[in-house]
């Protein structure tokens, strides 16, 4: 049998086009944004602030505070996402300044990546926003959620960073590079979403139309390149006849 590894390499090579036009698409989405006015609204204002919260947070004040409360936050969300997959978790798993670890009987390429592409403390904020526009008015206390929202965000993508480049024994389930492509895409279609929802005039007709011509540019490119490695083959070809 073909290993999986091996099938889930040939898929990344697939996703390669795909990443590079969703990555193209959010690049002229961000711009338009910019150019609608995106850095003055007040949402972006408190978002950005919260990452400059968290960066400061972590230069000033000792990391293994940090580290600790995303293993603490990685581990339950392999929990979280075993479960989604109706798996059994251990009531107790191990967490410490060093790393962490679960008990499970299930495992897949969603579950072992899942710290990497849902920032569970990221999730909890809006999930209290939600449940509190259900039963109050929120609109005098949005700018805490768009805060905590860029806080957490930034929280999530500094350790993931980070440990990616330490090296995961969970990159390696279903190979590293198959894996890294999942996280960036996933994490990509995450802050593209927010950027539809916050940006002013920014629309998902308009992003669409955006991905569509980025799609027809993309195949005329790649047309042409392939018809110039022709030309380049049957002319060696000549030369050797």
């Amino acid at each position: 049998m073909v290993p999986k590894t091996w099938v889930k390499f040939i898929v990344g090579i697939f996703l390669l086009p795909p990443a590079w036009l969703f990555t193209k698409t959010f690049c002229d989405t961000f711009l338009t944004a910019l150019h609608q006015g995106l850095l003055g609204t007040p949402g972006c204002l408190f978002f950005v602030a919260g990452i400059v919260l968290w960066g400061l947070s972590f230069w000033l004040l000792p990391r293994s505070w940090f580290f600790f409360l995303y293993v603490y936050g990685h581990e339950c969300t392999h929990a979280l996402w075993a479960k989604l997959f109706r798996g059994k978790v251990a009531e107790k798993f191990h967490v410490s300044q060093e790393g962490g670890h679960i008990l499970t009987d299930r495992v897949n390429t969603w579950i072992a990546l899942s710290p990497y592409f849902f920032p569970i403390y990221t999730a909890i904020v809006v999930s209290i926003y939600l449940l509190a526009r259900l039963f109050t008015s929120v609109a005098s206390l949005e700018w805490v959620f768009f805060l905590f929202l860029g806080l957490t965000w930034a929280f999530h993508l500094t350790f993931t960073c980070i440990l990616i480049l330490k090296g995961q024994p969970d990159l390696k389930y279903g190979g590293t590079f198959f894996s890294l492509l999942i996280i960036y895409l996933i994490n990509l279609f995450i802050v593209t979403a927010m950027l539809l929802m916050a940006g002013p005039n920014v629309t998902l007709t308009g992003y669409w139309n955006d991905f569509s011509n980025n799609s027809v540019d993309f195949v005329s490119f790649t047309s042409v390149v392939l018809q110039q490695i022709e030309m380049l083959l049957r002319s060696k070809l000549k030369l050797k006849v």
